[in-house]
């Protein structure tokens, strides 16, 4: 494997990323999968908007995109501080068991140490999803009980005009 590079996402990443959230979609058992172009149009818009929605840290492996890391600020966290949350980690198959996810999480850690007044750095996984559970353990961070998680979804509306 040549060098890995790890680095935010640029407005010429956006098919990369595009077509790597399919990927994940797919990993996560979807069968319906939204229409690249609508994909790509919401990856540019969340990714380089104006404000931006969210963020995305890529592992590279010269042109091949072997991971990512996409996150957000959330707040409050604690008092007034505000949290960065990793809302999707993903390495593809080829890039496992090399180090990719470990140097994605340390960037998020580094990202978030310099953004001030960013009190932690906040995520989840699927209980079931025991591979991701031994990577994080074996990072060294512990499961946090305590919270339940909620979600109501609905279908995006058309857009005006």
């Amino acid at each position: 494997m040549q060098h890995l590079v790890v680095r935010h996402a640029e407005p010429s990443d956006a098919k990369t990323v595009a077509g790597m959230i399919e990927e994940i979609e797919r990993y996560y058992g979807a069968t319906s999968i939204q229409p690249f172009n609508e994909r790509l149009t919401q990856v540019e818009a969340a990714l380089f908007g104006t404000p931006p929605l969210a963020y995305c840290v890529l592992a590279l492996s010269g042109d091949e995109m072997l991971g990512l890391a996409a996150y957000s600020f959330l707040w409050p966290a604690a008092g007034s501080t505000h949290s960065l949350f990793i809302k999707e980690l993903y390495v593809r198959p080829d890039g496992r068991r090399l180090g990719t996810g470990t140097r994605l999480m340390r960037e998020i850690q580094a990202i978030a140490a310099a953004a001030p007044g960013c009190s932690r750095v906040e995520w989840m996984t699927d209980r079931d999803n025991d591979g991701a559970r031994a990577f994080y353990q074996g990072l060294g961070f512990e499961e946090f009980e305590g919270k339940v998680n909620y979600r109501v979804g609905f279908d995006i509306p058309e857009p005006l005009g």
